[in-house]
């Protein structure tokens, strides 16, 4: 497997970018509507010419705008998984997988060991896929679940370098959501190639994600390490997406967090991610400002999470006020609670206060450390 080096610019789409990814390596693409994110796909997969840039998978330069190197979509080895699965409708499922093997080669397979070939290679993947026996059914029998394993397995059957997912699981209900990111967590693993994911949801980057980049406006606000970028976003959007607290700790053996600096986090863990949340194993609590709750003595009752603070600062946000502690002990960010204006006055909040930080379970969300 290879690595991927996209160098771009497209003018009229306002995309200027610059970034790698290793081979085995996952990278989420995190940005609003309209920053550039499907065109930057789209020039990796020849779909979109930039008006300069450089494409470059190992030692193979699929595009280059000043030596004029164009690559052809088909024989650039590369998987695009959209949210649409896309598949041909009067084709079989396994007719479907078997397409990809097939348009990587300049002509048609002429004999039938061939041809069989194509037809093994398209019942493993389904197979891999938990897929298989929807082979002989034709994509209008599927359900939105099973047509994107098949759309997966077409384009992993393609053995591509480079896998790219433009939020593939949006448009999925919980319970086939999880499958597929089960199914794409192992399948990551054992193919060593590069995947590119667009996503807008938290729990794709943890489950999945090396690394995240940030892009608005077409440009990269941010890239770096998962804990890196989501504890410290310095982009509007980053700040809107992370705005979460995050604690880093180890499941106890009671299935909570145990925090580096003392405090147990009750949650109720995503049942997809139960075999990566056993006792021992690194893992990060989530929970938005919004479900923080503020006391000015240790509150008693249903919240079962609670830690003392130290006010850090105040931000008026509308009608609504930050309330920011001091760093914690491990150096991660300050927890935040966000409250009415209201209960600030009443609480009379001032920097340097200690007061009770205190959230239900059921607001917190429990994901394996980033890796």
């Amino acid at each position: 497997m290879s690595e991927l080096q996209l160098r771009a610019v497209v003018a009229e789409r306002h995309l200027d970018v610059d970034f790698s990814v290793a081979a085995g390596e996952v990278l989420a693409v995190l940005g609003p509507n309209g920053a550039g994110k499907s065109t930057a796909l789209h020039v990796i997969a020849g779909l979109v010419r930039p008006d300069e840039g450089v494409v470059r998978l190992g030692d193979r330069v699929l595009t280059d705008t000043a030596a004029g190197v164009d690559v052809a979509t088909y024989d650039r080895r590369v998987g695009l998984l959209m949210q649409d699965p896309l598949l041909f409708p009067h084709m079989s499922v396994a007719a479907n997988v078997a397409f990809g093997p097939r348009t990587h080669q300049k002509k048609p397979p002429m004999f039938r060991a061939a041809r069989a070939s194509k037809n093994a290679t398209a019942l493993r993947w389904l197979r891999e896929l938990d897929a298989e026996r929807f082979a002989d059914r034709k994509p209008r029998e599927l359900s939105g679940g099973q047509a994107q394993r098949v759309a997966i397995a077409r384009a992993l059957a393609a053995e591509p370098d480079v896998l790219m997912l433009d939020e593939p699981l949006a448009g999925l209900d919980v319970a086939a959501a999880a499958g597929i990111r089960a199914v794409l967590r192992n399948v990551v693993t054992r193919t060593g190639c590069a995947v590119i994911l667009i996503t807008h949801d938290l729990l794709d980057v943890f489950a999945l994600a090396d690394r995240v980049l940030v892009l608005e406006a077409g440009r990269i606000a941010q890239i770096g390490p998962v804990a890196d970028v989501l504890t410290a976003p310095r982009s509007h959007f980053g700040a809107r997406i992370a705005g979460i607290n995050l604690v880093n700790g180890t499941i106890g053996p009671d299935g909570s967090l145990h925090a580096r600096f003392g405090a147990h986090w009750h949650a109720t863990p995503a049942q997809e991610l139960a075999d990566q949340l056993a006792p021992g194993h690194n893992a990060v609590a989530v929970f938005p400002p919004s479900a923080v709750a503020v006391y000015r003595d240790q509150p008693h009752g249903s919240p079962r999470n609670t830690v003392e603070v130290t006010v850090a600062e105040l931000d008026i946000r509308g009608s609504a006020v930050l309330v920011r502690a001091q760093e914690q002990p491990d150096g991660a960010p300050g927890l935040a609670a966000e409250i009415t204006g209201d209960a600030a006055a009443e609480l009379r909040l001032t920097p340097g206060q200690r007061v009770w930080f205190s959230v239900k379970a059921h607001e917190v969300a429990l994901y394996p450390a980033p890796r």
